[in-house]
């Protein structure tokens, strides 16, 4: 697409590739660029910045925004260790990861906010996400955990590090934040997304020498590699979704540098390292127990530690030795953070670069198969053979899921045995319908007996009673074994997976058919073109109804699921 007069959110824009990204933006003319940062002075400071090297651009051109995006907004500007220490906070952000997205979740997530306030044509995203979730460090999670029990706390202190435990997990994490990022680039009508991923390892296999002073490779490196896998498979998917952006991800798999090679000091979390001068007659005998943390510590000389130094961006602040030797040539060796940029910008003009890794996985996947469509007619035929030989019906067991698929199945089926075709159906009165449909489910047990067996209930058409087995597949177990009952969740539940007698189920069946019938009668006799599918053949004149093929049909209409890619 033309970047041109186009508004672009560049999250991480203040780091070693966001700042590349912008610099490279700048000939493409794009209409406003916004810079985002984790911390408030880097964010303003990269802009101010942008605006003296770019003296043309009107005042408002780069626009600064901080904070972090993986939380609620009213906590982006807040240590997340901080959060969790406290138990309020602690609760929310383990609700707003752990439970259903919801509008309020979503609404109330920074990066919601943000996306609402500049709705961006285009995002590229150079933050870190698999070092920023995969960092919060499970296992030394479980470590205090370990202890905490090794020392029988109270009940108050086993629950508080239960839900850090919760907080920490990587998995509900990366999901929420998948979820929030589409919908929020949805709802902002962002037409392309790029995110710069990375392999966790910068390229090296099992064997990276470099560990986090654990055994080699290290667990808390391999969780970066797994959450940067999971982010592009999760990624693909986004990918493959209609309607939402257009999605790319540039993967690289080398050390990126440089930002800066400079002399001054050497800072760790944003804050100068302290030089802490100890005299020889201190050491430490080696004896009993050795304390990793010390009963009094010594007393800073007051010098910080300056060197000279390489900034790599969020990878750190190197030494020459360091440097030297992580990019050494059969090491990780490194790549340019313009070069990455110069791959992002030509990918969302419409380039292909051969770097996108979502392209690739499309391309590499086993898509489906023309034996598979042909053989597809033959097993369909063979199950009706099957089902004619035994008398049966075979509808839905609720093995596959989800429940509304069988739920789904079963409704029309049971129009289907009353009615025969379509316009039968169509041409009563959703009344009759109701009514015909709890007559024949009373005097077929078998029938009514397999819906309540697979965990399908039955509402009759007065809306209040229900027909149902030992289980029920919805609403599901979320650790409440009794729940309201009240005419909105009667209508979600029915929705999701209950056989719904009542007339106003029975009208958007009427409405479905018709318009599945006006669908195929569009489409005129004399297109013989391979344009269309779902032609009056295809329905057998709407004298036979194919159940499978009904929801089939639902599912892509109503629930806007319909596969996009091969």
């Amino acid at each position: 697409m033309d970047i041109k007069n186009k508004t672009v959110l560049v999250l991480g824009g203040w780091g070693l590739v966001g700042n590349a990204v912008i610099r490279k933006l700048m000939p493409e003319e794009p209409k406003k660029i916004i810079v985002t940062s984790l911390r408030k002075e880097e964010a303003e400071d990269e802009v101010k910045r942008l605006k003296v090297e770019f003296p043309d651009k009107p005042d408002d051109y780069f626009e600064p925004w901080w904070g972090n995006i993986f939380v609620r907004y009213e906590f982006k500007d807040s240590d997340r260790v901080a959060l969790l220490e406290e138990a309020a906070s602690r609760k929310r952000l383990m609700q707003d990861t752990m439970e259903e997205l919801s509008d309020e979740i979503l609404h109330s997530s920074a990066i919601f906010k943000l996306m609402m306030k500049f709705k961006p044509d285009i995002v590229i995203d150079s933050i870190n996400t698999a070092t920023g979730i995969a960092y919060q460090d499970l296992y030394t999670t479980y470590r205090r955990i370990k202890k905490t029990i090794e020392r029988k706390p109270t009940a108050e202190e086993i629950a508080a590090e239960t839900e850090k435990l919760i907080c920490t997990q990587y998995i509900p994490q990366l999901i929420r934040h998948v979820q929030i990022m589409y919908n929020s680039m949805y709802q902002a009508g962002t037409n392309i997304y790029v995110k710069i991923g990375t392999s966790g390892t910068g390229g090296m296999g099992l064997n990276i020498p470099y560990t986090h002073s654990e055994e080699k490779p290290s667990r808390v490196l391999l969780s970066k590699s797994s959450v940067a896998g999971a982010h592009t498979l999760l990624l693909f998917l986004m990918g493959r979704t209609p309607e939402g952006p257009i999605t790319k991800e540039i993967k690289p798999t080398a050390a990126i540098a440089w930002k800066r090679i400079e002399f001054g000091e050497i800072k760790k979390g944003g804050k100068p390292i302290e030089v802490v001068e100890v005299p020889l007659d201190k050491a430490v005998s080696l004896t009993n127990k050795f304390k990793l943390k010390l009963d009094n510590k010594f007393i800073p000389s007051g010098n910080k530690l300056q060197s000279v130094f390489i900034d790599t961006g969020e990878n750190g602040t190197f030494s020459r030795g360091e440097f030297e030797a992580i990019t050494a040539q059969g090491q990780m060796e490194y790549v340019t953070p313009e070069e990455i940029a110069d791959d992002a910008i030509y990918e969302i003009l419409g380039g292909n670069t051969g770097h996108d890794i979502i392209n690739a996985l499309d391309n590499a996947t086993l898509e489906p198969t023309y034996r598979a469509g042909f053989m597809q007619h033959w097993a369909v035929e063979k199950l009706e053979e099957l089902e004619e030989l035994h008398g049966t019906n075979s509808v839905a067991f609720e093995l596959l899921g989800p429940p509304r698929l069988s739920k789904l199945l079963h409704e029309i089926n049971l129009l289907k045995q009353i009615y025969g075709g379509m316009r039968n159906i169509i041409n009563d009165s959703p009344a009759n319908l109701s009514s015909k449909a709890f007559e024949y489910l009373q005097n077929n047990a078998k029938l009514r007996n397999e819906m309540i067996s697979i965990g399908i209930p039955i509402l009759f058409a007065d809306g209040k009673s229900l027909l149902r087995g030992n289980d029920i597949k919805i609403p599901p177990f979320r650790g409440d074994n009794e729940l309201d009952i009240n005419d909105s969740n009667i209508d979600l539940w029915a929705h999701d997976g209950w056989i719904d007698l009542r007339e106003s189920n029975m009208k958007t069946w009427q409405h479905r058919l018709e318009a599945i019938i006006s669908e195929a009668e569009s489409i005129l006799p004399s297109n013989t073109s391979s344009m269309y599918v779902r032609t009056k053949k295809y329905w057998s004149d709407f004298e036979k109804i194919d159940i499978g093929k009904v929801v089939g049909w639902i599912f892509i209409k109503e629930e806007k699921g319909e596969r996009m890619k091969a």
